[in-house]
């Protein structure tokens, strides 16, 4: 985090926001709840929000009956323009919460963007278009699309020229080549967006262009930042954006445990993860599983291993191409295969429904990017397991910050493991 002691410079072009900050009356006090995971069936649906309802039409499409806490607490505030900065854990449906208050704003006018959102892989822009497209399915007058580089810029100005969407996703290289080359207007933009905020803003140049697309926005617009881990550091950094943002923090700090996931480690050597790793995948029921190594090499050779072990495996990875790594990230994400060995690439805000377990091939390097990881499987309060292998002295040295931070007592993985207690109903 050092690095964020060298952004005074950056920090004064947004003076114009951080003056207005300063103004910001003291009770404006964080909502922070002592309640876990969803909210129950006593308290209110969606329909409470006052949602239009071709919005509430694709909500019950996609299955959601009760909103996540985060949803509770933030939709009310977000729909009315709000400012909102939001730190939640994983799989609590914080992507809900600014499509559907976006869709719920945004008045479409042809050739014009009323909504930019900003992410920091492709994968993850992806994603997000699609959900906006999935919520969107009852409101054909708005269009939504997705830019991100490794695809010709050609393409994408043609898009914009021909198709010009209301809301666009986007990660910020190609989001400010776009602008800066007039093809993408912003003087029109009401909602600006930033997904696993604090990844975007602790990188010193993804923030340097973060700024410079957000001062070709106007002065008077609604701006909303997630994520599910937000350091004491980052929070005021976000807060220059904004002008007298709520504040969110469900579940802060100890408390980022995941509502129905299971937690196991096993203590094993080195040369024990393959053997070990193959008796799991047969032994244990899965929809789908996803194992994280540690390094681009590794990833290659263990998918290669369980591909040779008849195991219906891929894996993705930041060596491959931009278009290859979608290709495949899609190919998971529709069912086609089962396991996915990745890299910390999709350790972020990736979201797969069928995903039930993680398994921790190698040690992650922090207690946030376990968090992360594990957060893949259990999405939206359903079950879940997680498994991590021990193999040195520095990876019990993380599984111990893992359950001192998280307040969790992550048990070794006994002979037998009840299968209901992470496979979903």
């Amino acid at each position: 985090m050092g690095e964020l002691k060298d952004t005074e410079a950056y920090e004064e072009e947004l003076l114009d926001y951080e003056e207005e900050d300063e103004k910001a009356p003291d009770s404006a006090k964080p909502a922070e709840s002592g309640k876990k995971g969803y909210v129950g069936i006593h308290s209110s649906g969606f329909r409470d929000f006052l949602l239009k309802p071709e919005l509430l039409r694709a909500i019950v499409d996609s299955g959601f009956e009760h909103p996540s806490e985060v949803q509770h607490e933030c939709i009310p505030q977000a729909i009315l323009g709000m400012d909102v900065i939001c730190q939640a854990k994983s799989g609590m449906g914080k992507t809900a919460v600014f499509v559907l208050s976006t869709l719920q704003q945004v008045d479409p006018v042809p050739g014009q963007v009323a909504a930019l959102v900003l992410c920091h892989t492709r994968e993850l822009a992806y994603q997000i278009c699609h959900e906006f497209e999935r919520f969107s399915t009852y409101l054909p007058d708005i269009k939504a699309a997705v830019f991100y580089g490794g695809v010709n810029i050609k393409v994408h100005k043609e898009l914009l020229k021909n198709e010009c969407p209301h809301i666009v996703v986007g990660t910020p290289g190609r989001i400010l080549a776009l602008a800066r080359d007039k093809d993408l207007g912003l003087k029109n933009v009401r909602h600006f967006i930033l997904d696993e905020c604090d990844k975007m803003l602790e990188s010193l140049d993804m923030r340097r262009d973060v700024q410079e697309i957000f001062k070709l926005t106007p002065h008077d617009k609604q701006v909303m930042m997630f994520s599910a881990t937000l350091s004491k550091e980052i929070r005021p950094v976000c807060k220059k954006f904004m002008q007298d943002p709520m504040e969110i923090y469900v579940d802060d700090e100890a408390k980022l445990t995941l509502h129905g996931l299971v937690q196991h480690y096993i203590k094993l050597q080195e040369s024990e993860k393959n053997r070990k790793l193959n008796d799991l995948l047969d032994a244990l029921d899965f929809n789908q599983v996803v194992i994280f190594v540690k390094s681009v090499s590794r990833a290659a050779e263990l998918n290669k291993l369980l591909v040779e072990c008849n195991f219906p495996s891929i894996c993705i990875h930041s060596a491959m191409s931009q278009e290859e790594r979608l290709k495949r990230y899609k190919g998971f994400k529709e069912g086609k295969q089962r396991i996915l060995v990745a890299t910390d690439l999709v350790g972020r805000g990736i979201d797969i429904e069928r995903v039930n377990i993680v398994i921790n091939y190698d040690m992650p390097d922090s207690a946030d990017t376990y968090l992360h990881r594990v957060g893949r499987a259990g999405r939206f309060g359903t079950k879940g397991l997680a498994i991590t292998f021990v193999s040195s002295t520095a990876d019990s040295e993380v599984l111990n910050q893992v359950q001192s931070r998280f307040e969790v007592d992550i048990k070794e993985l006994p002979e037998q493991i009840d299968t209901s207690t992470y496979m979903p109903n």
